[in-house]
């Protein structure tokens, strides 16, 4: 972030104007600097580059297919958070008193598919084991593309443990048959293998065991792509009182509790967090809705929700209860036992936004 920006996220993130802001965060096809869920209000902080003829043009279509999202804008220069950072503030604080509160947030939550990956074959189990053959990636991807999936995951769930590099030329077949954002992870360890799936088609990459071993991790791949490109994956299991911690696929428990690396994670650059529970992943017992909205309401980014979905009052319940952006599933829609459709009508008739 620049200086500017660091300075108003510090009044923001402290809700100082008493409501929650999210920095870095991804709307549609676009990235706000800052996003209020509540309120549809997005701030925007513009630097010199901005007043370029071509820039200016390109900002002027930004805003208006953000309104007409039915979003609203509030653009400031980096020298007038520099130089008049209260009024600043005032004027968004004017904003946010004179617009409605949008109750469950206002913005179309993401339903997104999961392919957890095994030796070139999706593969779904129970609590991360007793693994089953579910499909092929590429044929799974391109049907979930067309289905109206709002993204993908793709996880190489071996590619830790066996210390091998995510399947780039896989990662390439996938991205050549989707037209919607897709999340890639497994086996990165540094810049270089996030990188090489950058290139390969992804438009964000995941990191889970990786970043716990070496925190600064997230640190780089932020400084180095932005924090819009970096998903924190955290698998996490009650121990006792506590969520703690696990690794390399869930085998590995560390003494991490979940809720302090995951506000650590966000404070290195962490621009997403993808909470999976393991006492519910494969269970179809429902999302973990209680640290769901723990980990959702101490955090500013985007919260994906994962382990448990089994019928679609369970994704109903997780946006109801929690708030969260994104309920993540695999085994419920590779098997055919919801369809994204479907999914997206009842939850409509529920009263939460989705995209149609």
């Amino acid at each position: 972030m620049t200086v500017a920006e660091e300075l108003l996220w510090e009044q923001l993130k402290g809700k100082r104007l008493g409501v929650k802001f999210r920095r870095q965060h991804p709307l549609g096809i676009y990235i706000a600097d800052f996003y209020c869920h509540q309120h549809k209000l997005i701030i925007e902080l513009d630097g010199s580059i901005h007043n370029l003829p071509d820039v200016i043009q390109n900002d002027i279509v930004r805003q208006n297919n953000l309104v007409s999202d039915g979003l609203k804008v509030l653009r400031f220069t980096n020298d007038q958070v520099l130089n008049n950072l209260e009024k600043v503030l005032e004027n968004i604080n004017t904003q946010i008193k004179s617009s409605p509160f949008r109750g469950r947030g206002g913005l179309a939550k993401r339903i997104i598919p999961c392919l957890d990956v095994k030796d070139g074959r999706t593969v779904k189990g129970v609590n991360f084991v007793d693994l089953r053959d579910a499909g092929d990636p590429v044929e799974l991807a391109w049907n979930y593309s067309n289905q109206g999936a709002d993204e993908l995951v793709f996880l190489d769930i071996t590619a830790t443990v066996e210390r091998r590099k995510t399947m780039v030329e896989l990662v390439k077949a996938v991205a050549r048959q989707i037209n919607i954002p897709f999340t890639i992870g497994g086996g990165i360890n540094e810049i270089a293998d996030a990188d090489a799936l950058l290139n390969a088609g992804a438009d964000k990459i995941s990191i889970n065991s990786a970043a716990v071993r070496n925190p600064k991790l997230i640190d780089e791949l932020a400084n180095a792509f932005g924090v819009q490109f970096v998903v924190i994956a955290v698998d996490t299991r009650s121990i006792g009182d506590k969520n703690i911690v696990h690794l390399n696929g869930g085998r590995l428990p560390t003494e991490r509790q979940t809720l302090e690396w995951i506000l650590e994670a966000e404070s290195r650059g962490a621009g997403e967090i993808l909470l999976t529970s393991m006492d519910h992943d494969g269970t179809k017992g429902g999302f973990d809705n209680g640290l769901l909205k723990t980990v959702n309401d101490a955090v500013h980014i985007p919260v994906i929700a994962s382990g448990g979905a089994g019928k679609v009052e369970h994704f109903v319940d997780v946006f109801e209860k929690t708030n969260v952006d994104a309920a993540l599933a695999a085994s419920v829609f590779h098997y055919g036992e919801i369809l994204i459709p479907d999914l997206k009508r009842i939850l409509q008739s529920n009263k939460i936004e989705v995209r149609i």
